[in-house]
């Protein structure tokens, strides 16, 4: 499966493959909503590969990891949209995250004070 897909209007979302059990509804149950500019000067080309390091090399490797996607729009700004078995995974991904090898170079591209995050419950 190749990870990449350009959508109409040059938006490009990514996707990392799923467990065929996670797949059919054994999670899930919560969404986690991620919004974030890229710093001046930094291209969709230059970021859409660290952001596919960060998927494959920490987010999609935590427990309780169900899906990941990403697509950016015209302005350089960003949406990841990433689904979790429970709320007590996303949490510890994300306290995992800035000792992630990957997270550095992902962190160093955005501006960190666009960064917005909301969690909602299926």
């Amino acid at each position: 499966m190749n990870p990449l897909k350009f959508l109409p209007g040059n938006a490009l979302l990514t996707s990392f493959a799923v467990p065929p059990d996670l797949a059919t509804g054994h999670g899930g149950q919560v969404i986690e909503v991620v919004t974030f500019q890229l710093k001046p000067g930094v291209s969709v080309a230059e970021f859409a590969p660290i952001d596919l390091v960060v998927e494959r090399d920490h987010v999609a490797k935590q427990p309780g990891f169900v899906s990941r996607e990403s697509a950016h729009g015209a302005q350089g700004e960003w949406l990841v949209i990433v689904h979790w078995q429970s709320a007590q995974d996303a949490d510890a991904s994300m306290a995992t995250f800035e000792q992630a090898p990957a997270a550095a170079s992902f962190m160093s591209k955005i501006d960190a004070s666009t960064m917005r995050m909301k969690r909602y419950q299926r």
